[in-house]
This record gives C-alpha cells, structure tokens and sequence, in this order.
C-alpha cells in the first residue's frame, strides 16, 4: 500500500545543516522533505521518469540502496534543482569480464571486499539518470552538482561519486564534470527504433535478406505451438502472482544485474502512473507466458523491463515473438518511437536499431586516488566488453 504525501510530509525527519557553496546553497534531504517543496513536482515536467516515478522507487526499492535527494537554491534561496540520489556499496570491478574480469574476479575471492566502495550514485537505481531541473537550469544544476557532491559524500562516508547512465544528450550541460576530473565512460547503451513504417512486415521488408529470413524461420515456429494472445493493460496488481515470477526468471538469467524490482514497485507502477504505465502480457492457453513493463510518454515506447517462461520461451522464440508484437501495438496506436535497455544487442542490431549511448562519470573524492581511478576508467566502461556494439551504424558516438 502506498503512503499519503501528507503522511510522509510528517515523517520526514530534519537533514544536516546546508552545505554552503558558490552561487547557492545545496542540502542533504530524504523523501518526505523533498515532497514538502513545492518545487518537487514542477522539476520533472516533461521528463518520462517524473515525480511519481521517484517516489515508487524510493517506496519499493531497498537492496541496500539509501535514498537521499540534493535541494540546490540559488543565491536568492530559490529552488532550483532537487537531485535524487543514493548511497551503496559497489564493486568497482564488477562489470569487468574476459581475461582481466576472471583475473580480478578470482582477486576478489582472495580478498573479499576489496574492490567495494561506499558510493555515492548521482540518478536513481531504477533507469536512467536526469538533471532534476528545467531545460534552462540543467547546466545550473550541472555546476552547483559538481561543487556540493563531493561534501556531500564525504558528510555520508562516501569515497566514489558516480553519475549513473546519464544520456549522452547532456554531455553539453555536464561538461564541468569533465572538467573536475571526473571520468566520463560508456555506459551499456539503451536502443532506439523510429516507427516510420506501417507495421512490423513493412519494416522487415527493409532488413538485410538474412534477417528477413532468421525471423520469418523464428515466427514459423511459433505456429507450431497453441496460439498466443496478447494484451495491454495499465494495472497488473492482481496478476503479480503469476508475472513477477516470469521477471525473476529473466532477471536471474541476465549476465549482469544491479536493481531487482519487487512486486510492490509494478503495482504501484500501475496504479500511481496509469497514464503512462503499459503492461504488455502474452498468454498460451490462459496461462501468462511472458509480459512487458513499460512506460508510454510523449510518442516514445519505453520497453523498461520483461519477464518470460523459459519452460516454453525458447522453442517459441518468445522474445522476438514480443518484440514483433508490441512494434505492431506501436504502429497501431500513434508511437512515433521504441526505446529499450541495455543487453541483448545481437537481435537488437538485426533489427534495425541504433544506440542511444549513456554515459556514466565517476571521480573519487581523494585527489591522488582520482588520478588512479581516471587511468583505470578506459577497463572499467561496462560497453568495452560488448564487441557487438561495433557493428552498429552509430557505435562512434559512444
């Protein structure tokens, strides 16, 4: 069940004293402070992941995460920027993988602990980062950010300040990160698709002769099966029992993992955000197969998080048979764009889409160890060890 605002206007307990900086003043807040601001649900206008969006995190999403938001006044007192983030334990090595990733993953079984750092993680453990601010104070934001983040990991015991998957559109504005010393690297990048066809045969009609024909062998097979059928829904509270399990099934099967999202999190997704919540599930037999977690905002498709069968998913080609299926939804229903996140690139390329890059900068709050850490950046970036990202046609933006 979710908590009243009025409620957690009442619980919030009092921050440390503001951190004095340049131009302003930023201060160290948990949720019911940050709702009592006026200013909260006006700096998310026009972002997919608005103040609701954080607030269902915040609700539903532990895992050791400590959530805290950044209150960023001017000189004149005025808010200008409440920045969400959190505070965990991270390994620093943990996205390392061939032979260097076995080398310091045998590393960490001799020495326990040794690349875990107390981080201090700029954005939210759920999707991408934002500049909680309006288009005409993110490069504000972006200097008071930079000036008030290491006091405030060192007031919360913090060594690493990390930006988490920030989207390369706001390089411009996070340019004085570069300039600080932090370390910019390529994050797993998210995929984009424009829907500028009628529907998915239309678009397979564009694709190299062996992709046309990969899926269409992929699709037969489907037909060897009982039918599927597919629905749409805003609301899946009742249905959790038999979907979060198929969600788990994916999520124990990915090769790299941060955030598990809990039951509560889809029902309140549903239900606090019904507006732009879409939950895709596809039936055999009455019995849920797998489904999508989505999030519809402004003509864009965000396909955020699946779950799926594996007892039936593989013969089926279950996944393309989902992706074909919600592009179709897409073209029937005005989507101008389909968004997905990271892994999985291989079938992603062949169809069609691009790399939207994200870029994560990271700096620790020791001058001579940063130094350390910045020459370290180019084996720590997660896309170094995707080759296939290469192949895309737009690889050298990232």
């Amino acid at each position: 069940m979710s908590v009243s605002k009025s409620a957690l206007r009442k619980s919030s307990r009092p921050s440390g004293p503001p951190l004095r900086i340049p131009d302003g003043t930023a201060q160290i807040v948990d949720l019911p402070a940050a709702l009592a601001l006026e200013a909260w649900p006006r700096l998310w206008t026009g972002q997919r992941h608005d103040d609701r969006f954080f607030e269902i995190v915040d609700g539903t999403i532990a895992q050791g995460f400590d959530h805290r938001y950044l209150v960023l006044r001017d000189a004149a007192g005025v808010v200008r920027s409440i920045q969400p983030f959190f505070v965990c334990s991270q390994n620093l090595l943990q996205g390392i993988r061939g032979r260097m990733g076995a080398l310091f993953s045998r590393l960490d079984r001799l020495a326990p602990g040794l690349a875990e750092f107390r981080t201090l993680m700029v954005g939210s453990p759920v999707g991408e980062g934002v500049l909680a601010a309006g288009p005409g104070d993110r490069a504000w934001c972006a200097r008071m950010l930079v000036r008030a983040l290491p006091h405030a990991a060192r007031r919360l015991g913090a060594t690493i300040i990390v930006l988490k998957e920030f989207s390369s559109d706001l390089r411009g504005d996070l340019a004085p990160f570069a300039h600080h010393g932090y370390a910019r690297l390529a994050s797993l990048p998210y995929v984009t698709l424009n829907l500028d066809f009628k529907n998915f045969d239309d678009h397979l009609a564009t694709l190299s002769k062996n992709a046309r024909k990969d899926f269409r062998r992929k699709f037969r097979a489907e037909k060897e099966h009982p039918p599927l059928s597919m629905e749409v829904v805003t609301d899946i509270s009742s249905r959790l029992d038999d979907l979060y399990p198929l969600y788990l099934q994916v999520y124990e099967r990915a090769s790299l993992r941060f955030e598990k999202l809990t039951p509560e999190f889809f029902r309140r997704l549903g239900r606090e955000m019904p507006d732009r919540a879409r939950f895709f599930i596809w039936s055999m037999g009455g019995k849920p197969v797998g489904f999508y977690s989505c999030l519809l905002h402004d003509g864009i498709l965000w396909i955020d998080y699946m779950g799926m069968d594996y007892g039936v998913a593989l013969d089926l080609h279950l996944y393309f048979v989902m992706k074909r299926d919600a592009l179709n939804w897409g073209c029937r229903n005005g989507v101008r764009k389909y968004c997905g996140g990271p892994l999985n690139y291989d079938p992603k390329l062949h169809l069609g889409c691009r790399l939207k890059p994200m870029d994560l900068y990271a700096s620790h709050v020791n001058p001579l160890l940063n130094g350390i850490l910045t020459r370290l950046s180019p084996w720590l970036s997660p896309a170094r060890y995707e080759p296939i990202l290469r192949r895309f046609p737009n690889a050298g933006e990232l």
